[in-house]
């Protein structure tokens, strides 16, 4: 047998015959991650970054409810190009929340 697996953030616009019996036949809906999960999905986008001594990656998570793992991982990519531009040699709460800044500016234009 064959299984196929598919992804969407849009579940509302999918053409009705792929929902018909026996082609997606079963929906599993994942939802956004609680902090506990923000912050293994934090530590897996920091790798490789240099972060402020004084920054958890539990204050992050705190501060980033209704993030997804891909805004997580913008906002780590953003803080470290924010982190560059101003010549520091480690992500401090300045850039992280400059960075979440453009981030939510982003969810906003959804």
């Amino acid at each position: 047998g064959v299984i196929v697996v598919a992804a969407t953030n849009r579940a509302d616009i999918l053409d009705s015959a792929l929902l018909r019996p026996g082609r997606f036949d079963r929906r599993v809906q994942v939802g956004l991650p609680d902090v506990k999960g923000r912050e293994q999905i934090l530590k897996v986008h920091i790798r490789n970054k240099k972060l402020a001594e004084d920054i958890t990656l539990t204050d992050v998570a705190k501060r980033t409810p209704g993030f997804s793992g891909a805004d997580l991982e913008n906002l780590m990519n953003e803080s470290a190009i924010l982190t560059a531009r101003r010549k520091k040699k480690a992500m401090g709460m300045d850039e992280i929340n400059d960075a979440t800044d453009r981030v939510i500016a982003g969810l906003q234009g959804r």
